[in-house]
């Protein structure tokens, strides 16, 4: 299509500050920038002014819009971030393990993570047993009433809205509920064959042991402080007690207080 052309005629009135007053034969009055019109023009000169409509350079740049706003939508737009999926990895009587498979968010950025408790949101902010680092996906939660049903469930907050994961139904253990037991070992005076029983025993009670301490880990047993199983411990506030509350645990059926088994005093601990 050949562009399309507009001609009108105009009377210049006033030049000043690099700005033209120009006066059509109808009497309207625009302003046009002086250094466009020709050399020469002063005030009643006649000028006539024409207009072009560039048909096919507007076809290119509309094009190149479009083509921008695809990029941006391909790049941005067309993978929304999924929702995250929980699970309780592990459980006790008090206490569980909350994971998470690892966040798909495509291009958003995580701005949050909120742990939800039978619908109520847990503190984040002004606790820190409940704040999440932005690489971790899971999350240990104590305090929790022996036998009781809690509902859990996660909401991701990101720069493209908020998803909310799955619901999750839980009861903790009753007292003479084992299985949660997971245990590592810390410095022994003679580890064997003490370490191997004890592992032999934790097997029977249908719990489980580990070599080094982790978030799951519910008691370190040792006879002696130190090592680094028992500065893991410290860190992750986990009980530190003697053999003899496994072997408690056992004989009783059901779980013992780590308290009275402490291998240090409590007084020494805080």
């Amino acid at each position: 299509m050949p562009p399309t052309e507009t001609s009108v005629q105009f009377t210049v009135g006033k030049l000043d500050a690099g700005m033209a007053i120009l006066l059509t034969e109808d009497h309207h009055l625009i302003e046009f920038p002086s250094l466009l019109l020709p050399q020469g023009v002063t005030s009643g000169s006649v000028v006539n002014i024409s207009v072009t409509r560039n048909l096919s350079e507007e076809e290119i740049k509309m094009r190149e819009f479009w083509d921008l706003q695809e990029s941006i939508f391909e790049s941005f737009g067309k993978d929304q971030p999924e929702p995250p999926v929980v699970r309780v990895r592990n459980i006790t009587q008090t206490s569980l393990t909350l994971e998470w498979d690892p966040l798909v968010l495509h291009t958003a950025k995580l701005r949050s993570l909120d742990i939800y408790k039978n619908g109520t949101k847990l503190a984040q902010a002004s606790d820190s047993q409940h704040h999440i680092p932005s690489d971790t996906n899971h999350i240990k939660l104590s305090g929790l009433e022996v036998d009781h049903e809690y509902e859990f469930y996660i909401v991701v907050k990101t720069t493209s809205g908020s998803l909310q994961s799955n619901h999750v139904a839980v009861r903790t253990h009753k007292m003479d509920n084992l299985t949660g037991i997971k245990v590592a070992f810390g410095t022994f005076e003679e580890p064997e064959p003490a370490v191997t029983e004890l592992k032999e025993l934790v097997e029977r009670m249908n719990a489980t042991w580990t070599d080094e301490v982790d978030a799951d880990t519910t008691h370190l047993l040792a006879q002696l402080p130190g090592g680094a199983n028992y500065e893991q411990a410290m860190r992750y506030s986990i009980p530190i007690v003697k053999p003899d509350w496994l072997v408690q645990c056992d004989r009783n059926k059901k779980i013992q207080a780590a308290l009275p088994y402490y291998i240090v005093n409590v007084s020494q601990n805080e």
